[in-house]
C-alpha cells in the first residue's frame, strides 16, 4: 500500500491529533427520552491486603443514542478508492534519470497495471433492489478511481460499480451485490431538524481500521452557506454540526435520535488562517441527497436548469459601487449581481444584462448565490418561472423557461 496515499481529505482540513488520557468518572447516568439504566452490583470487600477483586457490576443500558446507532450501523460501509500506480520496469539507467549510462539511452518503461489504495472514505447502504444494494457516498471519495471496493460492517469486501457521480453536490452512487446486505438505512426530513438537536456521525475515520466508529454532537446550524473550493459551485448550503468528523468520515451518515439519516458528512473546517478550529463539520442535507441520488440511479448523472449567467453576492460590492454603478435604491441590501451573460442563454432572452441585480426567483427571495443555486436547482427542466431583478435602479420582472442544461460534470461557473 502506498504509505503516502493517505486517507481521503475532506475540503479544507488540518489534522491535529491529541492523546487524551484518564478515565471517565461517573457520578450518575443521564437519561435521554425513555433511557433506562439498570445496575446490579455485588461488592466484594477484600479481607486482607493484596486480595482486591473486581466488583461484579452488570449494566442493562438502553438509550436513544444506542438505539439510533443500532438502526444504522450495519448499513455504514468503508469505501476504498483504488488507482493505477506508475511502476518502473526499466534497467539500471533509470537511476541516472532520463540521461544515458555508458552511452546507451534508457529504455525504462512504466507499468500502470497494478492498483493500489489511493484513499478511503465512508458510504451508506440506502436501498436493496433486484439483488443489488445501492450506496451513497461523496463524489470526492471515488474521484479518479480505477476501481472501487466496499467493505461491509462485518468485514466482507466487495467490488463496487459506479452508478453515477455529481461533482456539484459532491455525491456519488455505487452498486454492489446485495446477497450479504441485511439492512438498509432510511432518510429523515432535513428540513425538520433544529439547532441544538442531538445527532450521530458514523463512518471510518482514518480508514477501515476504525470502521463503524460513532461520535455524538448537536446540530450547530440548520442551513449554513459556506464557500467550496470547487469551481462548479462556489458556495453550498449545508448542515453544520459539532459532531467529530475526521478524514475518512466523508460519505458517512449524520443520524438523528430516531435512527434516520438527515445528512451525508462531507467536509470539516479545522483551521481558518492562523486560527485552529474545533467542532465545525458539515453535511449535505438529506433532502438534497435523496433528490440527487434518485437522478443518478435513473440517468447516471444530474442535469440541472441554468440561467446562463455568472453571479456574485451583492454583499461583495461596496456601498459606493452599489449606488454609482448598480444604481440600486438604498433599501436593497441583498441579492446577486450579474457579472456576465452567455449569448443565447435564457437570461439573455429574458432581457437580463451585466450589472443587473437578481433579488427573486419564482416568488422566493434571492439573498445570495447559494439561494439562487438552491431555488434554481429545485426546478425541473423546461419549467417556466418568474425572475425579479433590478436594472439601472428599477425593479423588473420577466418569465424565463429553464431549458438550458448544466451537466453535473460541467466546469463552468455559470448558474
Amino acid at each position: 500500500m502506498n504509505q503516502n496515499s493517505g486517507l481521503m481529505k475532506t475540503a479544507i482540513i488540518a489534522v491535529i491529533s491529541a492523546l487524551i488520557g484518564g478515565g471517565v468518572a461517573y457520578a450518575g447516568f443521564s437519561k435521554m427520552g425513555n433511557a433506562a439504566n439498570d445496575v446490579t452490583t455485588t461488592t466484594q470487600t477484600p479481607t486482607k491486603a493484596g486480595a482486591t477483586k473486581i466488583s461484579n457490576i452488570k449494566v442493562n443500558s438502553s438509550s436513544q443514542t444506542t438505539t439510533a446507532f443500532q438502526k444504522v450501523n450495519t448499513s455504514v460501509v468503508s469505501v476504498v478508492n483504488l488507482q493505477k500506480q506508475q511502476q518502473s520496469t526499466g534497467d539500471l539507467s533509470e537511476l541516472f534519470g532520463s540521461g544515458t549510462l555508458s552511452g546507451n539511452k534508457s529504455n525504462a518503461k512504466s507499468n500502470s497495471s497494478d492498483l493500489e489504495e489511493s484513499s478511503e472514505g465512508s458510504g451508506l447502504i440506502y436501498e436493496k433492489k433486484d439483488g443489488k444494494a445501492y450506496i451513497v457516498t461523496n463524489n470526492h471519495v471515488v474521484a479518479d478511481s480505477d476501481k472501487v471496493e466496499v467493505i461491509l460492517s462485518d468485514g466482507t469486501k466487495l467490488e463496487a460499480t459506479l452508478v453515477g457521480t455529481d461533482a456539484i453536490s459532491d455525491l456519488a452512487v455505487l452498486k454492489i451485490d446485495g446477497a450479504k446486505v441485511k439492512k438498509t438505512a432510511t432518510f429523515g426530513d432535513s428540513d425538520s431538524i433544529k439547532a441544538g438537536e442531538s445527532v450521530l456521525a458514523i463512518g471510518s475515520p482514518l480508514g477501515s481500521e476504525y470502521a463503524t466508529s460513532v461520535t455524538q454532537g448537536i446540530i450547530s446550524a440548520k442551513k449554513r452557506t459556506i464557500d467550496v473550493t470547487d469551481e462548479t459551485t462556489g458556495q453550498a448550503t449545508v448542515i453544520q454540526t459539532d459532531t467529530a468528523i475526521n478524514p475518512g468520515n466523508s460519505g458517512g451518515p449524520l443520524v438523528n435520535m430516531a435512527g434516520q439519516v438527515v445528512g451525508i458528512n462531507s467536509m470539516k473546517l479545522a483551521s481558518n488562517g492562523d486560527t485552529t478550529v474545533e467542532g465545525m463539520g458539515f453535511a449535505i442535507p438529506s433532502n438534497e441527497v435523496v433528490k440527487i441520488i434518485n437522478q443518478l440511479v435513473a440517468n447516471g448523472k444530474v442535469v440541472r436548469p441554468a440561467l446562463g449567467i455568472s453571479v456574485i453576492d451583492l454583499t461583495n460590492i461596496s456601498s459606493t459601487q452599489q449606488s454609482s454603478v448598480l444604481k440600486l435604491p438604498s433599501t436593497v441590501n441583498s441579492g446577486v449581481v450579474v457579472a456576465s451573460v452567455t449569448s443565447n442563454s435564457v437570461a439573455k432572452k429574458a432581457g437580463i444584462s451585466k450589472y443587473d441585480v437578481i433579488v427573486g426567483l419564482g416568488g422566493k427571495t434571492v439573498s445570495s448565490v447559494a439561494d439562487l443555486h438552491t431555488i434554481l436547482y429545485s426546478y425541473a427542466m423546461n419549467s417556466t418561472t418568474e425572475i425579479q431583478y433590478y436594472h439601472n435602479g428599477s425593479l423588473k420582472k420577466a418569465n424565463v423557461k429553464l431549458t438550458q442544461a448544466a451537466s453535473s460534470d460541467s466546469t463552468t461557473t455559470t448558474k
